[in-house]
């Protein structure tokens, strides 16, 4: 397979070292690669045979016409040169693509194999049992629930489900402290009446209990002091409870749960915050005939460090140990993003059954640190000038200031009564560039700055403070 590689001076070492070994012509057409033109690459075709050619992923121009023209297959490799020994690895095993960058295409394509993985191996797993339609056990994936503290004080309970279930979660579960009421239960899952999912009531309470038993479908958590008070109604209606160990033990409660008539039981042997006991209590995960439940929330809320590893590192334990349901919640603002963390990190445990470790799996966690720095070559110039000191009087653009801030996914820049919005800093920018209402460069580089900073804190969930550090 004769390849042609069009590539700039810039990078021409890195594209020839890429080819080494391949059937491939590496052609130098300018400085920058990505200013090929489609006359230029007919002209390169004409001269040989080639069975395709791979331009570089910024190039911008249409090469239909090259194609049409020379029955030759054009498409669009790495934007980085430094990524192109990993897509020509790749050939002829994958066909790129005309319009997309390859580095692009390749982790698009990847992601839907795996996703469409994920779907296979949950079609075909068996189960412990089914809640509301989602299986638990067996070989099915682990299930995500997710906790919504005091719900009974959540002003729209019904859009927090919702979100929660749009994010990745199996089960929501809803919590109720002991000042709240049967009547404060009734009127929180009396909204939640027709959501599909299932839901879980979360109280030691009996009377609490009771109240949600109309709706509920997961009970959490009973041991020896309710199961007498409410194993019974629990049993009647037909739903399923996590034991925990009590005083008695987990053992001994799930055996007075079976003798009152709960057939679906998820045993939870309680894991605690590190530094609490956490190693030691992963020796008690095992020995039970009960699809396990893992309460990883408890040890993300109280450690201060970054959730998403914590949510992929415990996910891992978990499946390890066998859990059929692990607990997540996003109580503090530093847990926010939990559930699709988890989520994500239950299906990464699907696609390494068959490996030995959860990697290079298609999807990822990795959110600030990139999996394979790329190494671009050097810049070349022949002047150099450092940069001082910025002025220390601000030069205030006649047309006025902008007030930047971040409203839901939306940047919001407002000047005069007018709010330019939206997801991206360049949008945002462009649409204040052609309503006038920036006049001086040094407030444009400002304003791209402050827009692009409210740009990060939306992508990686943090908040904004213009003019203050991201």
């Amino acid at each position: 397979m004769r390849i042609l590689l069009p590539t700039g001076r810039a990078t021409r070492a890195v594209v020839e070292d890429a080819a080494r070994g391949l059937d491939a012509r590496v052609v130098v057409t300018g400085e920058i690669a990505s200013f090929l033109t489609p006359d230029q690459l007919q002209g390169l075709i004409m001269e040989d045979h080639y069975d395709m050619v791979i331009v570089s992923g910024m190039c911008v121009a249409s090469f239909r016409g090259v194609e049409e023209a020379t029955g030759v297959p054009v498409y669009l490799g790495p934007r980085h040169a430094a990524d192109l020994p990993f897509v020509l690895s790749l050939l002829p095993e994958i066909t790129l693509s005309r319009t997309i960058p390859a580095d692009d295409f390749l982790v698009e394509k990847r992601r839907k194999e795996a996703e469409s993985r994920i779907a296979a191996a949950e079609a075909a797993s068996d189960c412990a049992f089914v809640i509301r339609g989602v299986r638990i056990g067996g070989t099915s994936r682990m299930k995500v629930l997710a906790e919504i503290m005091d719900a009974h004080r959540v002003p729209d309970i019904r859009k927090r489900v919702e979100d929660f279930f749009a994010r990745g979660a199996d089960i929501v579960d809803l919590g109720f402290s002991f000042d709240a009421t049967p009547r404060d239960v009734g009127a929180v899952f009396s909204q939640l009446e027709d959501i599909d999912g299932p839901l879980s009531v979360d109280s030691q309470d009996p009377a609490l209990i009771e109240a949600a038993l109309g709706r509920a479908d997961l009970v959490l958590s009973l041991q020896e002091d309710n199961i007498p008070l409410a194993g019974k109604a629990i049993a009647d209606a037909g739903i399923a409870a996590v034991v925990v160990p009590g005083e008695r033990g987990l053992s001994a409660n799930l055996e007075a749960a079976r003798s009152a008539g709960i057939e679906c039981l998820l045993a939870d042997p309680i894991l605690p915050p590190a530094g609490s006991g956490l190693v030691g209590a992963l020796g008690r995960f095992s020995g039970y005939d009960t699809p396990l439940f893992f309460g990883a929330g408890n040890v993300v809320e109280l450690l201060d460090a970054d959730s998403i590893g914590q949510n992929a590192l415990l996910a891992a334990m978990a499946a390890e140990l066998g859990a059929a349901v692990i607990f997540t919640s996003e109580h503090s603002d530093k847990t926010r993003g939990s559930v699709r963390e988890m989520r994500r990190a239950t299906e990464m445990m699907v696609l390494s059954r068959d490996r030995p470790y959860p990697k290079d799996l298609g999807i990822d966690l990795l959110v600030i640190k990139e999996k394979r720095r790329r190494r671009e070559p050097p810049l070349e110039y022949s002047r150099s000038i450092r940069a001082g000191p910025a002025p220390g009087e601000i030069q205030y653009d006649p047309r006025g200031n902008f007030r930047i801030g971040i409203e839901g996914d939306e940047i919001v820049a407002v000047i005069h009564g007018t709010a330019y919005r939206g997801t991206s800093w360049n949008s945002v920018f462009s649409a204040i560039l052609a309503g006038g209402d920036v006049s001086l460069l040094d407030h444009a580089a400002y304003l791209g700055a402050e827009l692009f900073k409210a740009e990060l804190a939306i992508r990686y969930g943090r908040s904004f403070e213009q003019d203050g550090p991201f």
